[in-house]
């Protein structure tokens, strides 16, 4: 296994990057730009990335595009229709934009007329309510409009990599809600003075970044394994890497979002600094599809 990402997934990952800096929210209030929102958008459905998998993308790829996204908090559609249109390889889901639901809730549901959802083997879909925010401030939720109707069958293994594949994007959301909510807190950690310094030059500050930096680089190695064994590992064993990447990034993300809250200070409590914003996205992308530590206990000390 080569971990290192190739030239193609170069420019893909400086591509979404700057997508994400150019039209992503600059601050809390960008949230509610409805222009910016507009034109964010037009931009990623231009990209084609909400179709990677029917378009021969690897689970790395997506990986790619979701840790970008969540590193600028890009507040348009993404996870879900990429779900969705991995199960579209297998399953016909009809016309009009998709994403995905978890029990009776679709997420990323703007701009959605149908939801999917997998259990056991089964693909169920079922058109979607009014969008409306919840705890994640950059991506709507909807309820499930109707009773879902199965619209057909997974074989075992498309089940198994399609668990292994929402676990990963996820992951890489989460992993890049962790970089956007450490640089946030370093670039502060710059120009807020204490007794004539920047309070990055004190120890205290100093060791909270540098460990938050620690449990960056061990998501993205845990995530990078997990992304690659979405198509070349057995099935079984690509959702337990994917799993185990899940409950690590889960919970170093947690870590490095407080951190960075508390690096703010004062400010960090208040609705104007977008460290709480980073916060919200990573709870609610923990609670997708959530990993118990007892599901990947077996063989690990």
């Amino acid at each position: 296994m080569d971990v290192r990402l190739n030239a193609e997934q170069r420019q893909l990952r400086d591509a979404a990057a700057k997508l994400a800096d150019d039209l992503g929210p600059g601050s809390v209030a960008e949230l509610d730009d409805a222009g910016r929102v507009a034109r964010l958008e037009r931009a990623v459905e231009q990209t084609g990335w909400r179709s990677l998998r029917s378009d021969g993308a690897s689970g790395v790829e997506v990986a790619i595009v979701a840790e970008e996204f969540g590193r600028g908090l890009v507040d348009v559609p993404f996870l879900g229709p990429v779900l969705a249109d991995d199960l579209s390889r297998h399953v016909a889901l009809g016309d009009g934009p998709a994403t995905v639901a978890i029990g009776d809730t679709a997420i990323d549901a703007r701009g959605a007329a149908r939801a999917v959802a997998v259990r056991e083997h089964a693909v169920l879909t079922a058109p979607v309510g009014a969008a409306r925010t919840g705890a994640d401030l950059t991506r709507a939720v909807a309820d499930l409009a109707g009773s879902p109707e199965q619209a057909g069958e997974l074989g075992a293994e498309e089940a198994l990599r399609w668990q292994a594949l929402a676990l990963v994007a996820t992951c890489a959301d989460l992993v890049g809600a962790a970089r956007g909510a450490h640089a946030l807190a370093c670039d502060y950690a710059k120009i807020r003075e204490q007794y004539g310094k920047p309070i990055g030059s004190y120890q205290a500050i100093a060791h909270l970044l540098a460990e938050g930096l620690a449990l960056i680089e061990g998501s993205v190695s845990v995530l990078r394994h997990a992304a690659w064994s979405v198509d070349e590992a057995p099935a079984a064993d690509a959702v337990r890497a994917a799993r185990i990447a899940k409950i690590y990034s889960a919970r170093a993300t947690r870590t490095v979002c407080e951190t960075a809250i508390q690096v703010h200070g004062g400010i960090g409590n208040t609705w104007e600094c977008a460290a709480h914003v980073y916060l919200r996205r990573a709870l609610t992308s923990t609670g997708l599809w959530p990993v118990t530590m007892r599901e990947i206990a077996d063989g690990l000390s």
